[in-house]
Parts: C-alpha cells; sequence; structure tokens
C-alpha cells in the first residue's frame, strides 16, 4: 500500500444531466486519478434542490463514498427522512441538530484507511444558522480521534469566510473545499500548516447557463428584481472537481489539482463577415 491516499471531490452536481455524466464517468475518472476515496456534493441534483432516494442510490452505485450538500438539501420534504435513514449522505453540521441527519462521517476505504469528511455552511448572506467555526472544531476533534484525513465541504456564499475556515482548520484537517458557488475558482494551493484549499471546486452540470439556471430566466430575475421559476438549463455538461494527495500517516496534504472534464476548448468560433456601415450624422 503506498504512502498516499488520492481523494477524488466532485463539485456541486446541478440537475438530472448533471448527474447522468457524473454517474457515467465517475469510476474511470477515480481510476484516471487512482483515486481511493470518491466524495460529491449532490444537493442541487433535483432541478437544482435537495435529492431523491433513487439519485443517492444511483451516486452510490457510481462509486461515491459519501455525498455532502448545502442549503438547498431542506427544500424537497422527501430528502428528510433520507438524510435520518442513511449516513453517507452529510447535511451541514451547524443546522440545529434538531433538523436530524449527520453533519460528518468516517469511511474505511478499499484498503483500509480511514477517511473523515465533515460538511459545514456558511453563515454570510445566507441563513443565521448556528457558527460553523465552533461547530468545525468540535467535530474535527472527534474525527481526529478516529483517524488524521479529513476533508471539509465548507458550503458557503461569500470567498472570505471560506478562506477564514481554511485557515481556521490549516494543519488539522487534509483539506478545506468551498462548494455553493458553482464557479470553479484558480486559488488552489496548500496553507503553511499543511491543508488543501480552494475556494470553490466548480460545477458539475450545464455549463451554458447561470450557473446551472437557464440564462434567459436568470436575466429575468436580475432585470425584473421578482422571483421566476427555477429551471436547470440544458446543453453542454461538465465535471468539475479536485484530486487531492494525502500523507496517509500525518494527514497533510501534499497537493491540489483542479480538474473539469471535459476541458474548456477556448477558441473562438467563427463568425459570420462583418457588415460595414457608413455613420450618419443627423442635425438636430
Amino acid at each position: 500500500m503506498s504512502d498516499t491516499l488520492n481523494i477524488l471531490f466532485i463539485g456541486d452536481i446541478v440537475g438530472l444531466n448533471g448527474l447522468a455524466m457524473v454517474t457515467k464517468f465517475l469510476k474511470s475518472l477515480a481510476e484516471k486519478h487512482d483515486a481511493e476515496a470518491v466524495i460529491v456534493n449532490g444537493e442541487n441534483i433535483y432541478d437544482g434542490k435537495a435529492l431523491s432516494k433513487k439519485h443517492a442510490e444511483e451516486l452510490f452505485a457510481a462509486g461515491a463514498h459519501i455525498i455532502t450538500s448545502g442549503n438547498h438539501i431542506w427544500e424537497r420534504w422527501e430528502t428528510r427522512p433520507l438524510l435520518r435513514e442513511e449516513r453517507r449522505i452529510l447535511r451541514p453540521l451547524n443546522y440545529p441538530r434538531e433538523n436530524g441527519g449527520s453533519g460528518y462521517a468516517v469511511f474505511i476505504t478499499k484498503e483500509g484507511t480511514k477517511v473523515g469528511v465533515l460538511n459545514v455552511q456558511g453563515r454570510v448572506f445566507l441563513p443565521p444558522i448556528d457558527d460553523p467555526f465552533k461547530a468545525a472544531e468540535w467535530a474535527v476533534q472527534n474525527i481526529r480521534e478516529v483517524t488524521p484525513i479529513i476533508l471539509v465541504d465548507m458550503h458557503a456564499e461569500a470567498s472570505a469566510e471560506k478562506q477564514a475556515m481554511g485557515f481556521f482548520l490549516d494543519g488539522k484537517v487534509s483539506a478545506v473545499v468551498g462548494t455553493h458557488t458553482h464557479v470553479q475558482t484558480a486559488d488552489e494551493r496548500i496553507l503553511p500548516k499543511g491543508t488543501a484549499y480552494i475556494t470553490d471546486v466548480g460545477m458539475s452540470g450545464p455549463y451554458d447557463s447561470c450557473v446551472g439556471l437557464r440564462t434567459d430566466i436568470a436575466i429575468k430575475r436580475f432585470m425584473l428584481g421578482t422571483p421566476h421559476k427555477y429551471e436547470t438549463a440544458t446543453g453542454e455538461v461538465k465535471i468539475a472537481g479536485v484530486i487531492l494527495q494525502v500523507d496517509r500517516e500525518t494527514g497533510h496534504a501534499l497537493s491540489i489539482e483542479r480538474i473539469i472534464f471535459p476541458e474548456f476548448e477556448n477558441k473562438a468560433k467563427p463568425v459570420a463577415e462583418e457588415v460595414k456601415t457608413e455613420a450618419v450624422l443627423v442635425e438636430g
């Protein structure tokens, strides 16, 4: 057995097209990156809100060990009993405990390594729930009694709050990875005390969209300032996430790499020949 462990974390899965893409390619991505542990965020599968038992079963069958979530996990009532029944599906720990469900879990990989996963949610621009820092500190102390390998899904809106959590837990966990904003950031790094960090791992879903929402509906929301029904976009689907390499003994991160599949081409598309017109001066 190698001295290092590779962990694959897949960012927020949006819609059924996102789910289909992830379940189709999750095993091959894990094999490509030699990932022994696979974690996915599944809070946006069911038309952008929560997930069903069937969705969870598909992800576990595809190779996911743990499913994390966030604020949208509560928006379909059928998900709530699922949180109580299935300990491999996490909800943010810092919601009041009366909501049921688990905020962290420890699983054992095929090589016999114990991996802890913690899910917490920020409070800036989000519901005023319990303190994520105190909740994380308490949970990490408990998990470290079992294993030093701990991944934290920090589900938050504000980049500064995510960064603060990264530095707060630096040296105590293997990685703090941000979710919720759906736009992959380019700030992946190893913090001074050995914790891997990225502000947001990105979205696994339709990219011809506004963070998964149909662009026409998103524009109406912004221009009119009123609610409009959420409809997941269609079109090109990509998988976004990170691959982490961790020391099995210390739990310290050795590397973090952003992934997006398939990659963006970033090439200019051919356009029709420009029609030249003459300016007309109008006297008024």
